[in-house]
């Protein structure tokens, strides 16, 4: 049965900022214009549509320089590239290189011999451009992860390349592996060197505010909690919950996924005085990681965001793929990342038959569950329940998923994934014989999978130690707090409160993640009125900052009497 009782789910949640924005091209004209400084520059993320920047301000410019044209460009880039791009299809090598490793020196000295000879006023604009030229006016141009990716679904090529009939897939695994990574570590490098920060999400409305601004911007958003942007994809098992509940296009087929909590790729948006300004999440971690995840969790993880929320509907739809995560030293030996997706799923809703597929069955044996699962690629057929635990699935239930072990979410059922947050590590092992959306078999990743499965995992110790293994903490008037896992291979620890009255959450050292998986609305307040009171509503995902300390949550004057429950996750 699909929960409709609430329909108050926020998809553009934002936050009130100080300062102004400058919005479309016309105003941006006006503030180049209105700048004394001779030369401008851009300097763009990956996937930044030059062409449009350069149609809107162009007109401003006596001369324009490419920074693009000093860098490796198509087959010579890509070899470059090699060692961490690889010959698969989704999983490449985190790279540690630098994005001034793939520069040509000489071609950047020349440029700035011409940027020197030059008269007029000079643009100079491309991926990097602040490696070629720093002057007293330099933009940053931003776009965010998911329109990216919508870019390279629509045909747009990677960064100097021209692959634009590329699968979108791969165009990613460059993206993820090596473009992003490089761009990142050099805006956090030239941070200081910015004084714009411009946000392309529309390519025919840019927003553009000072850096004074967004560091402004920055440092408001680890002292209250918040919400990211999140964003709804379709897929081949997806469902209809999403639709419903979250007030999506009644015309699509279906949606699949929601990123309602994964800073790698949402975003953030600010209010200036009525413009909306989008901001990568992962712009807080890099530049605010101390005060947005606490100062332990920074020592374990660096500035990466550790806790992820999404969701995964197959209500009306169907089962997802059989599969399996790595374990931290094979991500770390094959993938050069620090730690693994341990995951879980939380039962935000079921429906008649719900189930997940979770752990080996007793007793099998590895080669030939690996060879039915290879003759099936061949003939589609497979009876996965003679090799993985089939187990009923009803709301609230709590599923713990450490790296190594088989799992499976079946059909009718409305998952609240909380896991690490390396999330493009799942090894499918079986897809239930179908295509993707886009008509083309999903990536089966056997061979990987069958290094990682750990089939001590059986019935037996699933069912001790990975279903609702839940531990009561807490009982007063107000609130009963319990907690349901993770299990103890897994970083992260989380908490359930049923609660009809006030429930002080104490400080620990880590960000929180919190979801409201039961009522229609409740409020954050700080015990000292350190934020305004934040409200959340049913199924939102939102995040509390380390920095914030101690706060509260209480049921809203609609909510007031009724029962209400959160999940909360944290690293231990």
């Amino acid at each position: 049965m699909i929960n409709t009782g609430y329909h108050n789910y926020e998809k553009t949640p934002f936050i009130k900022a100080q300062g102004r924005a400058w919005e479309g091209f016309a105003q941006i004209r006006q503030q180049i214009q209105n700048s004394k400084e001779r030369i401008i520059v851009f300097d763009c993320y990956p996937v930044v549509d030059v062409k449009s920047l350069v149609d809107g301000v162009g007109s401003l410019f006596d001369k324009i320089f490419y920074t693009d044209t000093c860098a490796y460009s198509g087959d010579a880039l890509t070899e470059k590239m090699q060692k961490n791009l690889t010959d698969d299809r989704i999983f490449g090598v985190m790279t540690t290189d630098y994005l001034q490793d793939y520069f040509i020196d000489s071609k950047i000295c020349q440029m700035r011999c011409d940027i020197l000879d030059s008269t007029g006023r000079i643009l100079v604009i491309g991926v990097g451009a602040t490696l070629v030229w720093e002057s007293g006016f330099n933009v940053h141009c931003s776009v965010a992860r998911w329109e990216s990716q919508l870019r390279f679904r629509k045909g747009a090529p990677n960064w100097n390349c021209d692959n634009f009939d590329m699968d979108p897939l791969t165009k990613f695994k460059r993206g993820y592996f090596v473009e992003w990574r490089l761009a990142d570590k050099h805006k956090v490098e030239k941070h200081r060197k910015f004084h714009y920060f411009m946000d392309t999400n529309a390519v025919d409305c840019p927003k553009m505010i000072s850096r004074r601004d967004y560091d402004k911007a920055l440092a408001q958003a680890v002292q209250a909690p918040f919400r990211v942007v999140p964003y709804f994809d379709p897929g081949v098992w997806g469902g209809q919950w999403m639709k419903e509940v979250c007030g999506l296009d009644k015309s699509a087929q279906n949606f699949a996924w929601c990123f309602d909590c994964v800073p790698e790729e949402n975003s953030v948006l600010y209010d200036f005085g009525g413009v909306k300004v989008q901001m990568p999440a992962m712009d807080i971690v890099l530049h605010k990681g101390k005060e947005l995840l606490g100062e332990r969790v920074q020592a374990r993880f660096g500035n990466e965001f550790p806790i992820r929320f999404d969701f995964l509907d197959t209500m009306d739809g169907g089962n997802l793929s059989l599969q399996v995560h790595p374990t931290t030293q094979y991500i770390h030996e094959h993938f050069n990342m620090p730690y693994t997706q341990d995951e879980s799923y939380y039962i935000l809703d079921s429906g008649e038959d719900s189930c997940v597929y979770l752990g080996a069955k007793e007793g099998i044996e590895p080669d030939a569950f690996i060879g039915a699962l290879n003759k099936a690629q061949q003939t589609g057929e497979i009876d996965v329940e003679k090799y993985v635990n089939k187990w009923p699935a009803k709301k609230h239930d709590h599923f713990l998923i450490p790296g190594g072990t088989l799992h499976c979410s079946g059909k009718n059922a409305m998952v609240l994934e909380i896991s690490s947050t390396p999330y493009i590590f799942t090894f499918k092992l079986w897809d239930w014989g179908r295509l993707g959306l886009d008509g083309k078999p999903r990536p089966i990743n056997i061979q990987h999978g069958s290094r990682v499965i750990n089939y001590s995992r059986d019935t037996k110790w699933v069912q001790e130690n990975l279903i609702d293994q839940f531990e009561p903490l807490e009982k007063t008037d107000a609130y009963t707090s319990e907690k349901t896992g993770l299990h103890i291979f897994e970083p992260i620890e989380t908490v359930r409160h049923w609660f009809t009255g006030e429930v002080c959450h104490k400080a620990n050292g880590s960000v929180c993640v919190l979801n409201l998986v039961e009522g229609e609305e409740a409020e954050v307040v700080s015990p000292c009125g350190a934020f305004a009171p934040y409200v959340v509503h049913y199924a939102e995902t939102f995040i509390v900052p380390a920095e914030v300390g101690d706060f509260i949550l209480r049921p809203t004057e609609k909510t007031k009497g009724k029962k209400l429950a959160t999940i909360k996750a944290y690293i231990r």
